[in-house]
Order: C-alpha cells, then structure tokens, then sequence
C-alpha cells in the first residue's frame, strides 16, 4: 500500500473554503467505492506545512486511476507521501479540454459554486453503469432547471453533449449570450442557431442549439460537443428529448417555485409551494424515462425544506435506486443561514 495526499484548492467563496475538505473526503470516498475497485482507505485530513491535505492509502496508483483522480472537484495539487511526510509530485492529468473561464467568468447572484457543480457532475457520473465514462468520454448530461447554464458548462468542460431546460427567459437569454461571446472570444469553431420550437403550429418554447469543437480539426471531422438549451417548463421535458437519450440527469433544485409548472392560468393557479418535494414530485416521474438504463440522476437541494427520505421516496417511487453507501452520505454542509446543502443520488436499474 501507498500514501497520497492532495491539496484542496483555494476558494474565493470563505463558507465553501472552510467545508471543502470534508466534502473533498466524500467525493474521494465514491471515487474510490465507484471507480478505483475499494482500494482507498484511510481517508483523512492531515495538516502538514500548516496546511490541510486530504490523505489516503491504496495500491499504486495507475495511469488511469490518475486521470480519474485528476478530475476531483477540489483537488489543487497531487503527491505521493513519503516517509517523514516528504511531498512527491504526481502529475494532474485532468479531462478538462478548455480554459476555467468557462466555468468562472459568469458572474451572478445565486451561481452555484464551480466546484460544487463540478463534485455533484462527478459523483454522480459515478454512480452509472460505467463509472469510466467520466474520463473516456461519450457522456450525455441533462440539466432539467438548468439556470445560466453552471451545470452544462462543467459538461462541456468534460467533453459531453449537454442539454438544458429552464423557464426562466432571461436566464435563457443570459446563456445564450454567454455562450455565443466565449465561443467567439475563444476563437473556437461552432455553429449556433437559436429559435422557436413548433409542434402542430403551436409555439412550445424557444431553443438554442449550438455545435463545437474542441480543435478546428475536431470540429472539420465532425467530432464535435452539442449543446442544446431550451426554455420552457421543466415539466415538458418530454416534448424535446427522446425516452433514454441521457446518461446523467443532474440539477441544483431551486429553493423557490421558479421552475414550477403553471399550467392552469394565471394568479396562483397550479403553482407548487416553496418545497422542492412537491416540484420533484411532479418532475421526476416527467424526467426518469429520458434516462437510460444504467444511468444516473443527481440532485443538489436545501435540507431545511426537504429531508433525504422524503426526496429518496420520490426516486424510488419512479423505479430509480438511491446511492446509500456511507461516502454517498457525507455530502452536507452550510452554504448560509437559510441554507444547508446536500446530494442524493440515484440509478435506474
């Protein structure tokens, strides 16, 4: 057995700086329930230098345990310890094909943080029938309240198609915008379009639809990221994509009703209440068939209006199988005073 240990990145955000070693200690708990065959042990946080490093024990790390590793959310800088606490760089090979202005350039009150999104995306791409796929590529991840896009631009980031919903239109507009200026800046080849959807001559929102390439010579052979942003109701998913099309379903349930289906008029007419079980009690039933089989769906929410058992009733109510592994329980912390975060996580068998 060997000894490693990692660095937890640096946080602008001082409440996410203080819990990020803990959350660390999880996600690296599932990387090694999920991927690296449950040979990680010792999990800890050890300060040395006057620093915290998360540390652990496991068989010589390979190449590819390396690169799953490298993708950590909060993994700054990687070692081999030797005796006496000696540092040995281990170099990062993490997946990312872009700049992290991706991820960090958008600016706004609400944005979840980025390495949040990134931990939920990865633990819940590990929770699939191939785990692998996190770093081989071939992903698809929706996001079903999706925002200015934080979610989809983690995907992105990793090389999956993504595709998102939300109601809201200055959100859609925002992202939009967001985008097309960073693919332009970027210099890199796309083609985006944007437009209504129609069906029976019935507008049923409006979607944008954008092909990438990570290289001009990527894009020119056809291996491109597809991207595809609707907004509309989260409730008619099912009117834009196709039964089994995903293999990730992952969002950051909102505290509010924003993304809740109206479909009976005006005033307060068929709006859900501020609990988000009574908005994923409508939506998960709406969102599980355009899951694949051996796919995985993944929800942040707030504890304090919602507890785990209610929302894993809900899940599995819809024939999908809750993680309860002890590393798939280690995920909640303080985001603020009206505000303690949490994951579940869940695959359809």
């Amino acid at each position: 057995m060997s000894r490693y240990g990692f660095l937890v990145s640096p946080s602008h955000n001082r409440v996410y700086a203080q819990t990020a070693p803990a959350l660390a200690t999880a996600e690296l708990a599932v990387f090694g329930e999920r991927a690296l065959g449950g040979t990680v042990r010792d999990i800890g946080i050890t300060e040395i230098g006057g620093l915290p490093y998360v540390t652990f024990t496991a068989d010589e790390l390979t190449e590819t345990d390396l690169r799953l590793l490298s993708n950590m959310s909060s993994l700054y800088a990687l070692f081999a310890l030797e005796s006496d606490d000696l540092l040995r760089p281990l170099a990062k090979r993490p997946v990312d094909l872009f700049g992290s202005d991706l991820l960090t350039i958008q600016k706004y009150a609400g944005k979840t943080n980025e390495d949040f999104t990134r931990l939920l995306v990865n633990v819940t791409a590990l929770a699939t029938d191939t785990p692998a796929g996190l770093v081989t590529g071939g992903m698809r991840l929706f996001d079903p309240m999706c925002g200015r896009g934080t979610t989809l631009n983690q995907a992105i980031m990793y090389g999956m198609d993504a595709a998102g919903l939300d109601i809201d239109a200055k959100d859609f507009e925002a992202y939009s915008g967001f985008l097309r200026t960073w693919l332009k800046n970027n210099r890199l080849k796309h083609r985006a379009e944007t437009g209504p959807v129609r069906r029976q001559k019935a507008t049923l929102g409006r979607r944008l639809q954008v092909s990438l390439g990570a290289s001009k010579e990527l894009y020119r052979e056809g291996s491109t990221i597809d991207v595809t942003v609707v907004n509309a109701d989260t409730l008619r998913s099912g009117d834009f994509f196709r039964r089994g099309e995903f293999d990730l379903i992952v969002t950051d349930a909102p505290y509010g009703v924003q993304h809740g289906s109206r479909p009976h008029g005006g005033g307060n007419a068929g709006r859900l209440a501020r609990s988000p079980r009574d908005l994923l009690a409508a939506a998960v039933p709406v969102w599980e068939p355009l899951l694949r089989r051996g796919g995985a769906l993944g929800i942040s929410w707030n504890t304090f209006v919602a507890g785990r058992e209610e929302l894993a009733d809900i899940l599995e109510s819809n024939g999908l199988t809750v993680h309860a592994s002890e590393p798939y329980l280690g995920f909640a912390h303080r985001v603020d005073q009206a505000i303690r975060r949490d994951i579940i996580v869940a695959t359809k068998n």
